[in-house]
């Protein structure tokens, strides 16, 4: 099986963006984001590091896409 892409938090925000996601609100390192229909979810903005597979997933589920949409944003 093929290794996923690993992505930083600015690399995510930009691809969340495309789909509509906006930061509504800073807090320290962390970024919040919402979408129009109501998915909300946080994006941590750490310089030079890559989001852990494990969070990633997190945060794709709460934002309802899959692995493969993400591939297509970035």
């Amino acid at each position: 099986m093929p290794r996923r892409k690993r992505v930083t938090g600015k690399e995510l925000i930009r691809a969340l963006k495309k789909l509509g996601f906006v930061v509504v609100r800073i807090q320290g390192s962390h970024h919040r984001l919402r979408h129009s229909d109501g998915r909300v979810t946080t994006v941590p903005v750490h310089s030079g590091e890559t989001i852990g597979p494990g969070l990633l997933g997190q945060i794709l589920v709460d934002c309802e896409i899959n692995h493969e949409q993400l591939e297509e944003l970035l």
